[in-house]
């Protein structure tokens, strides 16, 4: 099944929901950065988060950045996306390994460690909006439940989940977001509330075969779902060869000319899809050519 997000509405419009699969997505940031089973399970739930959130953002152009900081092991996360869902991001350490918690499941929340969390929105205007809060559980769920209900002032849901196969690649990836408009109804208030705290497991959900339309039916089935549209989703990156360069511009004829009486070849790596791009002395000079200072 391809990565794609469902987004619909329920009770007559009072609440809104977005819901994911995204093993896809999940599985290639773990090829990509090579990462151990917690650090992609950690970059899964951020990534798959980021992809629902970023489809909310109306732009052509709008851009998502979340940065979990914390004092764990994997030395934080960093996710971007798209008002087109789609998604790139790194942990700063792929290869933590740490002990199952106390439940015999990967620890995110210990990977992570205490820190905050900042979202950075580029909606095109002079300044990106952001707002940075502390993190929760680390858990990654609970931590945008957090966001959304401290800076957004929009109560929600969230629930995100990696599962992982034995041989450490990606099983199932996906999960929900589901939010209260202003003028929801109390009783649906209510009666939302109570059956959000029926869902155990959303990768339990997707293993049993259910569909992103499916996870929807089951949390909002009673209110009568709408789906308002299927957005694609997917890990992906704009970086090449040409951006690089621009960067290598920017940093000057000085700094160039150092990195040419060095007399090798220079290595600039991608972080978010970890792509090297290397320029030889002879390319170097070509760039020192357009460099203005």
């Amino acid at each position: 099944m391809k990565d794609y997000i469902i987004r619909a509405t329920a009770a007559d419009s009072q609440i809104r929901a977005f819901a994911i699969t995204s093993r896809e997505l999940a599985e290639h940031a773990r090829q990509v950065h090579n990462t151990s089973p917690v650090a992609t399970a950690a970059l899964g739930r951020l990534l798959t988060g980021a992809a629902m959130m970023g489809s909310m953002m109306k732009g052509e152009d709008n851009l998502l950045t979340i940065i979990m900081k914390g004092d764990g092991p994997i030395q934080g996360l960093t996710v971007t996306a798209d008002s087109h869902a789609n998604v790139k991001g790194y942990p700063g350490n792929p290869n933590v390994i740490i002990p199952p918690n106390y439940l015999g499941k990967l620890d995110v929340g210990a990977a992570i460690g205490y820190g905050t969390m900042t979202v950075i929105k580029d909606l095109g205007m002079k300044e990106p909006y952001s707002s940075q809060v502390a993190l929760t559980t680390s858990e990654v769920a609970e931590d945008l439940t957090y966001y959304f209900a401290s800076s957004e002032q929009v109560p929600s849901a969230v629930a995100l989940g990696v599962l992982m196969e034995k041989d450490n690649t990606v099983k199932q990836a996906g999960g929900f977001i589901i939010q209260l408009m202003p003028f929801a109804d109390e009783s649906v208030v209510r009666r939302l509330e109570e059956k959000v705290s029926e869902i155990t497991s959303v990768t339990q959900m997707l293993e049993q075969g259910m569909t992103p339309e499916d996870i929807l039916d089951v949390v909002l089935g009673e209110f009568g779902v709408e789906i308002l549209d299927r957005i694609p989703a997917g890990f992906s990156c704009n970086c090449s060869k040409q951006r690089v360069e621009k960067v290598l511009i920017s940093v000057g004829k000085q700094e160039l000319k150092n990195m040419i009486n060095d007399g090798k070849d220079i290595e600039v790596n991608c972080h978010f899809c970890n792509t090297n791009y290397t320029f030889n002395v002879e390319e170097l000079k070509e760039l020192t050519k357009k460099a203005i200072r």
